[in-house]
């Protein structure tokens, strides 16, 4: 599926990008040859991948590790050079770095930290102050105004080694988001947060898209911030592009089933059970089946008809287990 939006502000045709890696036999005639003689293959790491993205909209994308999702975000940062196709974010080309451009974007990575570890944060946004030409009463008012939105007051004074991972994140975030740019490039930056930390960056990233319509692009292994955060999402798997469209068109389609959950008034054996359904899990007198959409009314009425129920639940599948199969599956 691809998206046409009128006047995107991330604009994607055909990108690929390989990699031309050396081949060395095994022993050592292989290493002399590889040393006098090297021979290379390509590796795909993007293979011919087009989307585009509306101005405020936040796009989750999505893929297993070595999917291409890193190296995607690089090429729109211009941080690496494509090695075919097209693309312009916020009206430019990306590799030629041009001024304009960096200050209309930013890119954070959850494993990587741009603060001084043992300087205040506050002095590294001070930094940042001045490489992004930002006077001093903005430079006050941006951060005042971003402080009380990640909840920091008083800790950005302290060394950033004594702050907390959740607290690091943040100040971090703060740093990115200090020139107000205009596309957020995210990518994990909720890993290794415990789970208040990474609500509370959630919660931060919802109000900063809200007040300034950022146009945001994430990646995460934590499908519990795309389900918070975006209605659509970008699948990539081997370098290529599997699924554009919105997070519940990608459960309708990817998960035509659901799941009853029941309590049972007493144990019954598995073989009674099989009858209603795939039953993925029992314990006791706790069962849960898997049921095709179509059959779940019918299956419902017969299990409330024929057993004795203390309660019964419908839900969907959990996200990442759809995504999981689209993934083993490898095909759309």
């Amino acid at each position: 599926m691809f998206y046409v939006r009128i006047m995107s502000i991330i604009i994607v045709e055909n990108l690929s990008k390989f990699y031309p890696v050396a081949v060395k036999e095994p022993g050592i005639k292989g290493t002399i040859t590889h040393f006098f003689r090297r021979t290379y293959c390509s590796i795909k790491a993007v293979e011919d991948i087009s989307f585009e993205i509306a101005p405020g909209e936040i796009v989750g994308f999505l893929g297993p590790n070595g999917a291409g999702k890193t190296t995607t975000l690089k090429m729109l940062t211009g941080l690496i050079h494509p090695s075919s196709g097209k693309v312009r974010v916020a009206g430019h080309v990306p590799f030629r770095r041009q001024e304009a451009f960096l200050g209309a974007i930013t890119l954070v990575m959850g494993q990587k930290q741009q603060l001084l570890w043992d300087l205040p944060a506050l002095d590294s946004l001070r930094i940042n102050a001045a490489v992004y030409n930002i006077s001093d009463k903005d430079f006050q008012r941006r951060v005042g105004e971003l402080t009380e939105m990640l909840s920091l007051g008083g800790k950005l004074t302290q060394p950033v080694r004594k702050l907390s991972l959740g607290e690091r994140m943040k100040a971090e975030l703060l740093a990115a988001l200090l020139h107000h740019p205009h596309v957020l490039f995210l990518d994990e930056p909720t890993l290794g947060l415990d789970v208040n930390a990474q609500v509370g960056v959630r919660d931060f990233l919802r109000e900063y898209n809200q007040r300034y319509q950022a146009t945001v692009l994430l990646t995460s292994h934590y499908m519990a911030d795309i389900t918070a955060l975006c209605q659509r999402v970008l699948l990539i798997h081997q370098g290529k592009l599997m699924y554009d469209g919105s997070l519940d068109g990608l459960l309708e389609r990817f998960a035509p089933y659901r799941e009853i959950y029941l309590e049972l008034a007493q144990p019954l054996p598995i073989e009674k059970l099989m009858s209603y359904g795939d039953v993925q899990f029992m314990e006791g007198r706790a069962v849960r089946f898997m049921v095709p959409q179509e059959a779940l009314t019918r299956t419902v009425s017969k299990i409330l008809a024929d057993l004795a129920v203390i309660d019964l639940t419908v839900t969907e599948p959990p996200v990442e287990e759809v995504i999981g199969r689209v993934f083993q599956a490898g095909v759309v």
